[in-house]
């Protein structure tokens, strides 16, 4: 149960109700390919980890620099099936992501959590990451 690169638009779609998960707002699996087609061609990549019936988790991620933290791997996206939490798949793409974020020779590996995800922040605490900043936003 290896991460892999999720390539095609047959994969993408196959990933689409697992991201709903996470991404609930998401109308449906085209709507999902169509934005994962137009952030693959900003440098968004997405891996999966499958077993015999689809992906049971997947990250999503870009490889990018600032003059805050440098070239970094940013997460946008990491969720695993309801089904299968606490099973150690978050361990295992957070693992692929550190090493690809240290083949991309970046220095850090960054992500943003809800406040109210402590599920999430407990996997992200074992996983040595550590509270850095505040993002606030507004909807325009």
């Amino acid at each position: 149960m290896t991460p892999r690169p999720v390539v095609t638009a047959e994969e993408a779609h196959a990933c689409a109700a697992l991201m709903r998960q996470l991404r609930p707002h998401l109308i449906d699996a085209a709507n999902f390919v169509a934005c994962w087609q137009r952030q693959t061609d900003a440098g968004y990549r997405l891996i999966a980890v499958w077993d015999d019936h689809g992906p049971i988790a997947l990250a999503g991620f870009r490889i990018t620099e600032n003059l805050v933290h440098g070239r970094h791997l940013y997460v946008d996206d990491l969720v695993t099936n309801a089904t299968h939490r606490g099973s150690g798949l978050g361990h295992r793409l957070m693992d692929h992501l550190k090493d690809e974020a240290r083949a991309e020779g970046c220095a850090k590996l960054i992500l943003d959590t809800p406040r109210t995800n402590t599920d999430a922040h407990r996997l992200y605490e074992r996983e040595g990451l550590t509270y850095g900043s505040v993002r606030y936003a507004i909807v325009l």
